[in-house]
């Protein structure tokens, strides 16, 4: 019979015992063992993974709330500063305020499946399927008020891919609007000056990712981007299906001047987006998301545009652009596959006053949307800033600082595993350093994540899936273990050593011990080595068999276990299970003693446990040395008063 772990006995009561010798069922166990070790070593993490993993438990009904029923479509919206937030579902959209612990929810039709809710002036604009009719309702003081069918707000069916972008009065729309023509997608304006689309030949059944409007320097050269990917134009069976784009459009374009131009956008340009490391030869062509992180003194050009793409494999990278590299190579490039001298005004040129785009120029466009030039990473080397074997999804980046002053962009990204991993970017300087801090499992119930939406204001992110929402704060500092050396060893720059407890940062009146040194951040503490694991004995009988565990909390450490002066068994970051095992096949005299688990991580060494291994006679000649001391004290006691009233007598 095979014991449990040791980690699970009582070190109070190290008497567990192990029949004499083993039966032949233990190769088995071996066996499987070594199996699950092989396995977890070659489907482990890279140093690129999360270096812990936590759970976010929360307050129920304070920190997460239940839907009640499966929603497997919905719409999480959230103004930044606020403390509520509303999720669209099928027929009903709820609101939620976290602090007060209340929920409310707001009925509309049945077979309405919520895709766009968006505040504005009179209200919350909620709109959805509506039974196949596109409809919107007012929403304002918990009465909601029909607007009618509206098409363009939102799609026929939930499973559209659909994108609606407001600027002011403005309304732009990627949703058809019939249901059976007009199957070709295109990018309309559908509220404004006047209504424009893009050519049908433009784009190659795009999927729509992320839209925006950039106020540039002048007001007539204000500029729409949009995100997209596309099939790709090249049908060789070694070229990828599908293309990254970015497109640019001028928000004052009015049209064009022939019969042919006058209802469509003249200024679009598309233009690639590259992600790639040459160096090793790894292309990840499918945009997944983006997230456009602004300048903090303002300066369009500097906005950062960070991008999640996969590859066919479900690899993924996030790669860096900046707006003034994307601004630069639409104004500059050449048109892919024109060779003849370009037109002026250029293609893609906004023409001030409303001026409209002279027919040549919008027909060399429109017959070569591409520009020649592709658009690639900042930074000197042109590569990602990362790349990992998880899967991500989606993306929002929180740009923070730490109280030593650095400036550092952390990155959550979702994975199609339902959680969310926590990547730091030093702010500072180009590509130095980034690491995976955490993976957080945001969710009571494990599910997808439908949808993220960051709050820098409050420091909150807010995730839903199909069963629920939760808040989750950016600044979680009470899942670092180990003292002051755990808490600066996770780099986490939200969080600092502060009165014996890893705190958080706003939580401090007073400036807390960050590290300034990433290699080796435990030499910042006031103790030069951690603390040591406190010594477990367990009793065991000659060749009997048993194993050692040694739970690895962080994955980018070595863990290896160590006896008299050998290594026993080592387990590198790429080991995806939870624990370190050293399995004791056959126990012999000399395999009793002392058992150290050694995690190591760079310069940081840790003992994480101790155990000592006795054969059963020694126990239990402890066990008697032990009793007979006590006894020898308790006759002692018994004598001692005896004692002292003879010598008063005397």
């Amino acid at each position: 019979m095979t014991p449990p772990p040791p980690r699970r006995a009582a070190p109070s009561a190290p008497r567990a015992r192990v029949p004499g010798p083993p039966s032949r069922s233990g190769l088995p166990l071996r066996l499987l063992l070594l199996l699950w070790a092989a396995a977890a070593s070659a489907q482990g993490h890279p140093r690129s993974g999360p270096r812990i993993s936590a759970v976010w438990k929360g307050r129920v009904g304070q920190d997460r709330v239940d839907f009640g029923q499966a929603e497997p479509h919905t719409v999480l919206f959230h103004e930044p500063g606020s403390s509520s937030v509303w999720v669209g579902g099928r027929g009903k959209v709820y609101l939620f305020d976290f602090p007060e612990g209340k929920n409310a929810s707001v009925r509309t039709d049945c077979e309405n499946y919520i895709t766009l809710l968006e505040r504005r002036s009179e209200g919350l604009l909620v709109c959805g399927t509506n039974a196949r009719r596109p409809s919107c309702w007012n929403l304002a003081n918990g009465t909601v008020v029909p607007l009618g069918e509206m098409r363009g707000y939102a799609p026929f069916s939930p499973d559209e891919n659909s994108l609606v972008l407001f600027e002011g009065e403005e309304v732009y729309s990627t949703i058809r609007k019939q249901e059976y023509n007009g199957k070709i997608p295109r990018f309309r304006r559908i509220r404004g000056e006047s209504e424009l689309y893009t050519s049908d030949t433009v784009m190659q059944n795009p999927q729509f990712i992320k839209a925006t409007i950039v106020h540039q320097d002048q007001d007539y050269d204000d500029k729409i981007y949009y995100f997209f990917r596309e099939d790709n134009p090249d049908k060789n069976p070694e070229a990828p299906l599908n293309v990254s784009r970015v497109a640019q459009l001028c928000r004052g374009d009015q049209g064009g001047e022939s019969s042919l131009s006058v209802s469509k956008w003249n200024t679009f340009l598309k233009a690639m987006l590259v992600c790639s490391d040459a160096t090793t030869n790894k292309n990840f062509n499918r945009l997944q998301d983006v997230f456009l992180l602004p300048d903090p003194s303002g300066q369009w050009r500097d906005t950062r545009v960070y991008g999640v793409f996969s590859n066919p494999w479900n690899y993924s990278a996030v790669c860096v652009y900046s707006l003034g590299d994307i601004d630069k190579v639409f104004r500059t490039s050449s048109l892919k596959g024109y060779h003849s001298s370009l037109p002026n005004p250029r293609p893609g040129k906004c023409l001030p006053n409303q001026q409209p785009i002279p027919t040549e120029t919008f027909q060399v466009a429109d017959s070569h949307p591409e520009v020649a030039q592709r658009v690639e990473p900042m930074g000197p080397l042109k590569t990602p800033l990362f790349h990992s074997k998880y899967h991500y999804q989606k993306v929002v980046v929180h740009r923070m600082q730490a109280s030593h002053g650095e400036t550092f962009h952390v990155l959550y990204l979702t994975t199609d595993r339902g959680t969310i991993h926590k990547v730091v970017e030093s702010g500072e300087r180009e590509h130095g350093l980034v690491f995976n801090i955490m993976e957080i499992q945001p969710f009571r119930r494990a599910a997808a994540i439908q949808a993220m939406s960051l709050d820098a204001d409050r420091r909150k992110l807010y995730v839903n899936s199909q069963w629920e929402v939760s808040q989750v704060p950016l600044d979680l500092c009470e899942v670092y273990n180990g003292g002051c050396h755990g808490c600066l060893m996770s780099r986490d720059p939200y969080c600092g050593w502060d009165q014996g407890r890893c705190v958080s940062i706003y939580s401090s009146q007073r400036s807390v011990l960050q590290s300034i040194n990433p290699a080796a951040p435990h030499e910042e503490c006031p103790n030069p080595k951690p603390d040591k694991a406190p010594l477990q004995k367990v009793s065991l009988a000659p060749n009997s068999r048993y194993y050692l565990s040694c739970p690895m909390e962080s994955r980018h450490a070595t863990y290896s276990w160590h006896h008299k002066e050998n290594v026993e068994q080592s387990c590198e970051p790429g080991h995806q299970s939870p624990s370190c095992i050293l399995f004791i096949e056959n126990l012999t005299a000399q395999q009793y003693g002392h058992y150290f688990c050694v995690a190591r991580e760079g310069s940081y060494f840790r003992e994480a446990q101790h155990w000592q291994l006795l054969p059963e006679d020694g126990m239990m000649a402890e066990h008697l040395l032990g009793r007979a001391h006590a006894l020898a004290a308790s006759l002692w006691l018994g004598v001692l008063p005896t004692l002292t009233l003879g010598l008063l007598v005397h």
